[in-house]
């Protein structure tokens, strides 16, 4: 039996979504559209083949990768585009060791000059990064540089969007890139196309992402996605309220216990400390 939805369009920051809009051949035009729009002009992606986006290492023994979307352009440029939900724990390394994968792919039996192709991670992030907080930019491209930071090799990059910081409304959205950002973090609130982005890619994106266009099973997914979503999103925010709730509550026992020995520095009994701060005798004896 399918669900029903309040919503009228997929939430593109869930597992289900993200992939329906980005990874699949069908709708490969709104994965060239979204790249070309993060990229400098000189690559101009006409076409991308999909390929495994689970990927393993060139020995029995190597850990695999599994990555969200894994394509490759008609020049040969490979990418690996994410969406990363939460905060994880060295994400950036987590991002260098995908990245060797497709690396490692390009090698050849017999004689090979070692010549790559460019080979880009691009990270849809719904967070932002602890050093960047203070910072406007949301798009970061990073690559390998010398000490006199000029780029030492061109065919690694990373490109990471910190999504939350994108707060225009629609009557500020002034480019392309700026419609892009608007839909990813949007588009499951919207009733109908706004007027501005019905054109183009954008009236593709509507279709593809139209809940009643679904089949059943495709209902099911999405639904088992954004329930997942959903808990992952809340079980961070229990975390993270508990987390201020203790540091609080330690607070205030540790200025408690410093009222405490002033007190017992002064001379007052302990049963009088004990009154006054609600600490046990043998609290104060320890201190």
């Amino acid at each position: 039996m399918a669900f029903l939805f309040p919503d009228k369009y997929i939430d593109p920051l869930t597992d289900f979504g993200f992939k329906r809009l980005f990874g699949t051949e069908p709708h490969k035009a709104l994965l060239i559209d979204f790249l070309n729009t993060l990229l400098p002009d000189h690559h101009d992606i006409q076409d991308v083949t999909f390929k495994n986006p689970e990927s393993f290492g060139r020995t029995w023994g190597d850990r695999k990768a599994i990555f969200d979307i894994y394509c490759q352009t008609d020049s040969g440029e490979r990418f690996i585009v994410e969406i990363q939900k939460a905060k994880q724990q060295f994400f950036k390394d987590r991002s260098v060791y995908y990245s060797t994968f497709p690396i490692q792919q390009q090698a050849r039996t017999g004689p090979w000059d070692y010549q790559l192709t460019a080979v880009y991670t691009l990270g849809v992030l719904d967070f932002i990064f602890d050093e960047h907080k203070h910072e406007d930019t949301l798009i970061h491209t990073v690559e390998l540089k010398n000490q006199h930071c000029e780029v030492f090799y061109d065919k690694l990059k990373f490109i990471y969007i910190e999504l939350p910081k994108f707060t225009k409304s629609l009557a500020e959205l002034t480019s392309h890139t700026d419609k892009w950002l608007f839909v990813l973090r949007h588009l499951a609130q919207l009733e109908e196309p706004p007027t501005s982005l019905q054109e183009g890619v954008f009236n593709q994106l509507f279709e593809v992402a139209r809940i009643a266009n679904f089949s059943e099973r495709e209902q099911d997914m999405y639904q088992e996605s954004l329930k997942i979503y959903r808990d992952n999103f809340n079980v961070t925010k229990t975390l993270i309220d508990e987390s201020l709730q203790a540091g609080i509550e330690q607070g205030i026992e540790q200025g408690v216990q410093q009222v405490a020995r002033q007190m017992k520095g002064a001379g007052l009994s302990k049963q009088d400390i004990a009154r006054f701060t609600g600490l046990s005798e043998q609290d104060i004896d320890g201190l």
